[in-house]
């Protein structure tokens, strides 16, 4: 078993050695696999390295400020055409969750697996998966000084969204003495904290506020009070104008109730699957939970695609979940 010191190592010899690279990071992305797709392209950049980056969709608009955001390709609008032999995963807990961009791997393709879910199944060539880590930002944070790269506002700023949306704005339980040090040290470089958390925790657009008015409506809670859940289906989402991105943080809401162990967002889509998304309080580890359905995330944090109907899903989820209380 390697020491986090070589896999570091690993990881910069890979990336010294080749050039021509693709990043990827999971479907839907969030702010940690955003940030994490960008610190590894500006890297790529400093080291005049050549480079594409994807994602099977698009990027949520508020990310669109960070460093080069536009460039990340949006698989189902510009395809590449063409496959590469050196891919980046970024963020990805499985190798299921890069999505349709597999489509533009090459055949026997060599992969570096950077991430931090303890779920993660090491499916890289190379892998630097640290589950202690707060955020895949992190990582890339301690990676990156092993170059002699210049830092500045771009790279500390996107650094900074993954560590501060895959925290909770510095509120989870995964806000380490480390993360502080490296949010301080990201400051330095001219870091706007504030108005990043006004963007990334603050803010919502009109369609995220009625679709959470929907889902509020829909609120449930177990005879014990400590399960809680709200669903989404695709009506609500085409009534309220909302998007995918319009979503994140609703599952907080049930999760936020006094007395609640677990919170779960349930979507259903038209393709019927439900997604959903769960929340613990620390008392039940929901990353096991996720995994019986095929699923997978941190111990307070998860999420599962299941097929099936809205009506047959929920109960076999709330089973599960009583079963581990």
């Amino acid at each position: 078993m390697q020491t986090y010191e070589q896999e570091l190592q690993q990881v910069k010899s890979f990336l010294l050695e080749h050039d021509d690279y693709l990043v990827v990071s999971h479907v839907q992305p969030d702010g940690d696999a955003v940030s994490s797709t960008l610190a590894v392209g500006w890297l790529l950049s400093c080291l005049g390295k050549k480079f594409t980056m994807i994602n099977e969709g698009p990027i949520p608009k508020r990310m669109k400020m960070l460093w080069h955001a536009e460039d990340i390709l949006n698989l189902s609008e510009q395809h590449p055409g063409r496959t590469f032999s050196h891919v980046i995963c970024v963020d990805c807990a499985d190798f299921a969750r890069v999505g349709y961009t597999k489509q533009v791997f090459a055949d026997h393709a060599s992969i570096v697996n950077i991430d931090h879910h303890p779920t993660n199944d090491r499916y890289g060539a190379v892998n630097l998966v640290v589950p202690d880590a707060a955020a895949t930002a992190e990582i890339l944070y301690d990676l990156l000084n092993l170059f002699e790269v210049n830092w500045d506002a771009d790279i500390a700023t996107a650094i900074y969204t993954g560590l501060l949306t895959d925290t909770g704005g510095f509120r989870y339980s995964n806000t380490s003495p480390k993360v502080m040090s490296i949010a301080s040290d990201l400051l330095s470089y001219g870091v706007n904290g504030p108005e990043i958390a006004e963007t990334l925790l603050e803010e919502m657009t009109l369609p995220q506020m009625k679709v959470l008015v929907q889902a509020l409506n829909t609120l449930s809670l177990s005879e014990d009070g400590k399960i809680a859940w709200v669903y989404v289906t695709p009506e609500f989402m085409e009534l309220c104008g909302a998007v995918s991105e319009d979503l994140e943080g609703i599952v907080n809401y049930p999760r936020n109730i006094q007395g609640v162990e677990v919170g779960i967002l349930f979507k259903s889509l038209k393709s019927g699957i439900v997604k959903a998304s769960l929340r613990s309080a620390g008392k039940v580890d929901v990353a096991a939970l996720a995994q019986i359905f095929g699923g997978g995330g941190h111990v307070r944090a998860a999420g599962c695609s299941i097929e099936g109907s809205l009506h047959d899903i929920i109960p076999r989820v709330i089973e599960q979940v009583r079963l581990k209380l």
